[in-house]
């Protein structure tokens, strides 16, 4: 990591087990612990593309959950995420990052709160303040930026207050009997076919990279053979785990856990 992280000032981070799905900018010569993920990225581009939905809907897809929190795992939420070609050199990305970051900042400060408190606030149906409202917009745009970035402008998404799951009003408290009102899973998300649908194809897309990849495998291992004039093979199919071997590589470098402060 502390290759990968060389001469930046600052890095991506995460936590590792949390309701609300946020990152943000860190210290680079910050140690952390187990519960924070950090990632080598110090550009708002790579922030656009892990804060937006469609980072989200893969990992809560490939997660494991704890109680409502998601657990976001690098070798499954982050290694096998395809993202977009070229995204870190995107202006539009890097732009609207840059604009949601500092709107997001300006909400935190203003509220006097933390990231888990404010992402609270965004998901509540409720909530009326002007911060909250704007920050709203901007991910949305964020979204639509990032889903442009991947060449599908014809999702058109429409962020709407849904329950994540059922649940009934009132519980019982153990100790005094009363009931109490039970607050409600709100998120302020895609429906569930939009989710489906971009889920579906980065799943495709992920697929097509990979089957990219087993080929130059494939190609590279047959070059010697074909220059001493003769085919020669092992008989053995390269397969999935080989041909992502160097992709897989270069992203954990680009990202793991380590360390000692709490952020969220």
């Amino acid at each position: 990591m502390q290759a990968a992280t060389r001469g930046l000032s600052r890095i991506l981070a995460t936590s590792r087990v949390a309701n609300a799905f946020a990152f943000t900018f860190i210290p680079a010569n910050w140690v952390m612990n187990e519960k924070v993920v950090v990632f080598a990225f110090d550009d708002e581009a790579s922030f656009a593309v892990l804060q937006s939905r469609t980072h989200e809907v893969w990992a809560r897809f490939f997660s494991a959950t704890l109680k409502d929190d998601l657990q976001y795992a690098l070798s499954d939420c982050f290694d096998t995420y395809p993202f977009p070609e070229g995204w870190r050199t995107r202006d539009a990305l890097e732009r609207i990052g840059s604009d949601y970051l500092g709107l997001r900042s300006e909400v935190l400060v203003q509220n006097e709160e933390g990231l888990t408190k404010t992402y609270n606030r965004f998901h509540d149906p409720d909530e009326t303040l002007p911060g909250i409202l704007k920050l709203r917009e901007l991910h949305d745009a964020m979204d639509r930026a990032v889903l442009d970035a991947y060449g599908w402008s014809d999702i058109k998404p429409k962020c709407e207050f849904i329950l994540d799951y059922e649940e009934d009003d009132e519980d019982e408290d153990e100790n005094s009997g009363r009931t109490r009102r039970r607050k409600k899973p709100w998120r302020y998300r895609w429906p569930d076919e939009i989710r489906d649908e971009v889920l579906a194809r980065l799943l495709e897309l992920n697929a097509q990279r990979a089957a990219e990849e087993r080929k130059l495998g494939d190609e590279a291992r047959l070059k010697p053979a074909q220059s001493d004039g003769a085919a020669k093979g092992s008989g053995k199919k390269s397969g999935k785990k080989s041909g992502k071997t160097s992709a897989k590589a270069k992203k954990q470098e680009a990202a793991e856990a380590v360390g000692q402060k709490k952020l969220f």
